[in-house]
């Protein structure tokens, strides 16, 4: 009996697999955004790995974990942010992207979190300058203050958020643990 879901279970672990691993590949990013720094580093499990930001202007913190899982933490107000001390985040099983704001003060601390599911986490951060926010002369006609407090959405072809993908693909990868250890 557990033969036929342990074929099940890998073919939709193959299925989900597969579209991450050539997205991946063919990272495309707005014309608007500027590559200022890649930075590459390794956290252990319940670990954070700290870093400061000084750029001014709307930045862009695209990380991908290249072995294992880590989160994102940002703060205006400390400069080690973790799980429980934050203002933004991104916490995904995938790509992990967050937009600072231009009127954050500087420098902004930036915590990654190696989750304890995996004992390293090894992980790539590009930080980008949004220069798309430069264009309006007057600031940006949604957010007359100036003050964009918004999270960051990405929209894919079919207009579904990335978040809510991603979501999707923590939950998806808890149940299937779940059924992993019960089968096993």
């Amino acid at each position: 009996m557990a033969a036929p879901w342990k074929g099940a279970l890998l073919l939709l672990l193959a299925a989900q697999a597969a579209p991450r691993a050539s997205a991946a590949q063919d990272e495309e990013v707005p014309a608007e955004w500027l590559l200022l720094h890649v930075v590459q580093g390794q956290v252990g499990a319940g670990n954070y790995s700290y870093l400061r930001l000084n750029h001014e202007g709307r930045i862009v913190l695209a990380m991908r974990s290249l072995r294992g899982d880590a989160d994102l933490y940002v703060s205006d107000s400390t400069l080690h942010p973790s799980f429980d001390d934050y203002e933004l985040q991104a916490a995904t099983c995938g790509p992990d992207v967050v937009l600072v704001p231009a009127h954050f003060q500087r420098p902004v601390g930036i915590g990654v979190y190696g989750h304890p599911s995996h004992q390293d986490s090894e992980f790539e951060m590009k930080v980008y300058l949004d220069r798309s926010a430069q264009r309006h002369p007057f600031g940006d006609p949604a957010y007359p203050d100036g003050a964009d407090t918004s999270p960051a959405h990405t929209y894919g072809a079919e207009g579904a958020s990335q978040e809510e993908e991603s979501v999707l693909c923590t939950v998806l990868i808890g149940l299937l643990k779940l059924v992993l250890e019960i089968l096993f």
